[in-house]
């Protein structure tokens, strides 16, 4: 990636108002078109293994503009870029994410909201299922690459669940996310793009066990 992303970032941040934005247009307008081709060469590369409701890697990008409304900070814009894609279909289940921001880049995947009756679902299928589960997050290659899930969780158990079971922690999570930090001379690889990929590719056994959860019933049978 480019170095004047970082640069028009780190200069945003110290000038976070709308005078100042408006008058350095152009160095946004830039720093946005490169954004827009790592994305899109994240798009190309992401779509020759997975397949995405999300329709090309412009489309992906987020605003920079915050959403201040019910917030104490009132600055306007953020500073970072980043971007999406949805999996497609309804069997396809979780997102991936990219996130550039200097000395805090990362990218992320999962189940950020999932609605009350998918929570249930995956709770109740992780219980069930809790040793496939377990052989995926305890994995020697998801823990080196994502450490654990991470999400808000409950204090104690679900309701509706046992807290002495003894797998009760699997399913405490309210969000279902893994994430991997890169150092900044990672993002400014030329190649930035395909480690990008290669870590959403190591997302692909937990998506889809969660897919299955989500899709089929015990016995393998859709239910969508």
């Amino acid at each position: 990636m480019n170095k004047i992303v970082f640069d028009y970032l780190k200069t945003l941040e110290k000038n976070n108002n709308r005078e100042w934005f408006g008058e350095h247009k152009d160095q946004y307008e830039e720093a946005l078109a490169e954004m827009k081709v790592l994305a899109e060469k994240v798009y190309q590369e992401l779509t020759k293994t997975d397949v995405l409701e999300t329709p090309s890697g412009a489309k992906s990008l987020h605003r920079i503009y915050r959403d201040v409304r019910f917030k104490k900070d009132k600055t306007p814009y953020k500073i970072n870029f980043s971007s999406s894609f949805k999996r497609a279909t309804a069997t396809r289940r979780g997102s991936y994410y990219f996130h550039i921001q200097p000395g805090n880049s990362f990218v992320a995947g999962g189940f950020w909201g999932p609605n009350p009756e998918d929570l249930k679902r995956i709770r109740e299928r992780i219980l069930i299922e809790n040793a496939d589960y377990k052989a995926i997050i305890t994995s020697k290659e998801f823990m080196e690459t994502f450490g654990s899930v991470y999400g808000e969780q409950v204090k104690t158990a679900p309701k509706g669940f046992d807290k002495e079971d003894e797998n009760i922690d699997l399913v405490k999570p309210k969000q279902f996310i893994l994430k991997h930090d890169f150092a900044d001379k990672e993002v400014l690889d030329p190649n930035f793009h395909l480690k990008i990929v290669a870590i959403f590719q190591k997302m692909r056994p937990y998506f889809d066990l969660m897919s299955d959860f989500l899709t089929t019933n015990l016995n393998g049978e859709l239910e969508v």
